[in-house]
C-alpha cells in the first residue's frame, strides 16, 4: 500500500514544477500511464523556508508561466569594463523574470484545481529507498507530531549538506536593490527602457574573480539593482551595500534613491558532478540535482526541461528519472572556464565582455541553453583567450576531485 505514487519535497520552484508537469493534461492524449497520485511537502516557516526571490531566464516567445511574469525585455545588453556598449533584440528570445511569490500563486492555483496532488507542511528528515520497494519519507509535522509516507518514487529537492567532489568550486553571491528613483538619462539604460543589462563590468574588480552589476528596468521610476561576484566567498552585508550605492551612484548616476526592497542569495558555479539518484527510486531535482548552469547560475530554464522530462517518462511507462540537465559538452566547456577565471589565467571582466562582443546574441543564448552544434561551439571557444584555455584544457584531466569538508 502506498499513500501516494509519487512525494515530491519542497515547494521551491524545482517542487512546484515538477508536481505541475506531473498532473497537467498532456499534449498528447495517449498515454501507457495515468496521471500520478502526488504528495508536495513545503517546509516549515523559518531557516528551512527560504525568503522571496526572482528567478530571471529567457525563451523563444510566449511560454506556460506568461501569468507569473513580471516583466519581460526583448533586449539584452552587455556593459564592458571601459564602457564599451553591446546590445542586441535577438527575436525571438525574450527575457523574462518571475518572483517565486507570483510563481507560487500561479502553480499553487493549479494544483488546487486537480484532486491528484496533496500539500503538506513538514520538516522532513529522510528519504529512503524502503524494503519493501518504494520510498519511505519521514519528518515533523507542525506542532511535533511524525509523519511517515509511503510512495513508488520521490523527488528531493532539498540543499545539499555539502558540495559534492570538485576540481573547481567558486559562488556566484550577490545582493539586489527594487530601487524607485527619479530614472536614468534616456537611452538602453532607461528605467522605462526595454533592455535587461545582464552584465555591466564598471565595477572595481576584486582580486579573485569577477564582479559586475545587473540592471533590470521595471517601467517608470522603479528598477532592479544588483550587484554581482564571481569568487569564493560571500561578501558582508555592509560591503555589498557599499558596493551597491557606489554602482548605483557613481556608474548608473543615480542621485536619489529609495530602496523599496531587497534580496540577495549565493549559487555555486562547480564542476562538481551532482548526482541525480539518492537511491533505486529516489532522485534528486533542482540545484541538488545539477540543474545550475555551472558558468552563469542560471537554473529555472534547466528546472522546466527536466520536470517535463520526468513527466514524459512517467507518462510513458518508462523509469521517471530526471535526465542530465545539461550535456557532458556544456559542462566540460564551463569546467575549463571556471578553472581558467579561478587560476587568473584570464581576466574574468574582458572574457565575458569580449565573448558578448564578439559572439551573436542568439547564438550565445542558444549555447548558454545547451542548443548549439559541435561547430558553433568551437566558433565560440576561438573568441576567447586560446592559449590559456588551451592550458587549462590540458591540465584538467591531471587535477584529482576533492571533497568538501563537512
Amino acid at each position: 500500500m502506498t499513500d501516494a505514487d509519487v512525494v515530491i519535497v519542497g515547494a521551491g520552484a524545482a517542487g512546484l514544477s515538477l508536481a505541475h508537469a506531473l498532473t497537467a493534461v498532456p499534449s498528447s492524449p495517449t498515454s501507457a500511464r495515468p496521471a500520478p497520485r502526488v504528495v508536495l511537502i513545503d517546509a516549515p516557516g523559518g531557516p528551512l523556508r527560504p525568503p522571496e526571490r526572482t528567478w530571471c531566464f529567457w525563451e523563444r516567445g510566449e511560454g506556460e508561466f506568461e501569468d507569473a511574469v513580471v516583466r519581460s525585455w526583448n533586449s539584452f545588453g552587455v556593459r564592458g569594463p571601459r564602457g564599451q556598449a553591446w546590445e542586441s533584440r535577438p527575436h525571438p528570445w525574450t527575457y523574462k523574470m518571475i518572483r517565486s511569490r507570483g510563481f507560487e500563486e500561479l502553480i499553487g492555483a493549479r494544483l488546487d484545481a486537480t484532486s491528484l496532488v496533496t500539500r503538506l507542511t513538514a520538516a522532513v528528515d529522510a528519504v529512503r529507498d524502503d524494503d519493501g520497494g518504494g520510498v519511505r519519507v519521514s519528518g515533523t509535522l507542525p506542532g511535533g507530531r511524525p509523519l511517515t509516507l509511503r510512495a513508488r518514487w520521490a523527488y528531493d529537492s532539498r540543499p545539499l549538506p555539502r558540495l559534492p567532489p570538485h576540481r573547481t568550486a567558486l559562488l556566484q553571491h550577490f545582493r539586489g536593490w527594487f530601487v524607485r528613483a527619479d530614472g536614468l538619462p534616456d537611452g538602453p539604460e532607461s528605467f522605462g527602457g526595454d533592455t535587461a543589462t545582464l552584465m555591466d563590468f564598471r565595477t572595481p574588480q576584486p582580486a579573485h574573480g569577477l564582479s559586475f552589476g545587473y540592471l533590470l528596468p521595471l517601467g517608470g521610476d522603479r528598477a532592479l539593482i544588483e550587484y554581482t561576484e564571481f569568487s569564493s566567498a560571500p561578501l558582508s552585508t555592509a560591503a555589498y551595500e557599499a558596493a551597491l550605492h557606489r554602482y548605483t551612484t557613481e556608474v548608473l548616476r543615480l542621485r536619489t534613491y529609495e530602496v523599496q526592497d531587497t534580496e540577495q542569495g549565493v549559487i555555486p558555479m562547480t564542476d562538481a558532478r551532482f548526482p541525480r539518484r539518492a537511491g533505486d527510486r529516489v532522485f534528486r531535482i533542482g540545484t541538488s540535482g545539477g540543474a545550475t548552469r555551472p558558468a552563469t547560475g542560471y537554473t529555472f530554464s534547466a528546472v522546466q526541461r527536466q520536470s517535463r522530462a520526468i513527466a514524459d517518462a512517467w507518462r510513458t511507462g518508462a523509469v521517471p528519472a530526471p535526465p542530465r540537465p545539461h550535456a557532458r559538452r556544456s559542462r566540460a566547456m564551463d569546467a575549463v572556464m571556471l578553472r581558467a577565471l579561478d587560476t587568473g589565467r584570464v581576466d574574468g571582466a574582458d572574457f565575458f565582455a569580449g565573448l558578448f562582443g564578439r559572439v551573436p546574441m542568439e547564438r550565445m543564448l542558444r549555447f548558454l541553453d545547451g542548443g548549439t552544434r559541435v561547430r558553433e561551439d568551437l566558433l565560440i571557444g576561438c573568441r576567447t583567450p586560446v592559449l590559456p584555455m588551451l592550458r587549462t584544457v590540458a591540465e584538467l584531466p591531471f587535477r584529482r576531485r576533492r571533497a568538501t569538508p563537512p
